[in-house]
């Protein structure tokens, strides 16, 4: 596998590619992606094992979503089922992939209380409530940037590794490495591309809150709420799109299996 380095500017493509595929298949992009998340929340109410549990998956979870975003992009067809068709090759693998995320999520949280003495882990991992000193004495948020600091590389290797596995079988360890060469190669992509993704995540939707709520003298709750909706049902499908679009421009699209 071989990387290509594409400019700044691509980076803003892969958004709007993203929305294109979510136009050309909106209806079942969104309830897989909808199906996805209400799967993942119920499983995530046991305690403690559902975490380990969702985080094992997510990668195959991953190559399913790329496998519905694929066939949109090549007007091929999309079922339900399709939820479900990253777990059918290279699960070993996958759930290996899911296991290296964990552990080294968890390492990272271990670190991050040296500066919060374990409060932004207990609160990630078994949801305890900080304690009221924890947060007034902002060690907490100290915890939070030292830890999104670390996370910062585990994302880079991340990013890629689960198609990597899933559509051309590599090992965990490779496909790790190929992911963070090809994200650090494409730093200047994925700048503009974060700026993009704020700007119609946070930036466009709180604007429109801010407007329509004026206009229509609508509640602040209610606005809020139809926003939070959009941004469910229209943004989210889009960015899971553009994640496809991203591996689709970066990688040599000949050769990709058919899982």
């Amino acid at each position: 596998m071989q990387a290509l380095t594409l400019s700044a500017a691509q980076g803003w493509r892969w958004l709007s590619d993203g929305f294109r595929i979510f136009r050309k298949g909106h209806v079942m992009l969104t309830f897989l992606v909808v199906s996805y998340w209400l799967l993942m929340a119920m499983v995530n109410l046991l305690p403690v094992i559902g975490t380990v549990l969702t985080t094992l998956c997510i990668p195959a979870f991953s190559v399913s979503l790329m496998n519905v975003c694929r066939n949109i992009d090549r007007s091929l067809p999309v079922t339900p089922q399709m939820l479900f068709s990253g777990f059918r090759s290279n699960q070993r693998s996958l759930l290996a992939l899911g296991a290296v995320y964990l552990a080294a999520t968890v390492g990272i949280l271990a670190i991050s209380a040296v500066a919060d003495g374990g409060a932004l882990m207990a609160m990630m991992l078994l949801g305890t409530k900080p304690a009221d000193d924890v947060l007034a004495s902002g060690d907490i948020l100290l915890a939070a940037q030292l830890a999104l600091l670390l996370l910062c590389p585990l994302v880079m290797a991340y990013w890629y590794a689960p198609v990597l596995v899933g559509w051309h079988s590599l090992p965990p360890a490779k496909a790790l490495f190929f992911s963070f060469v090809a994200c650090a190669r494409n730093w200047r992509a994925f700048l503009v591309y974060s700026l993009a993704l704020a700007l119609v995540a946070v930036v466009l939707p709180a604007l429109l809150l801010g407007v329509v709520g004026t206009l229509l003298q609508l509640g602040a709750s209610l606005v809020a709420t139809g926003m939070t909706v959009l941004v469910l049902l229209v943004v989210a499908p889009a960015v899971f799109a553009s994640f496809y679009v991203s591996y689709r421009d970066v990688f040599v699209s000949t050769g990709d299996s058919d899982a």
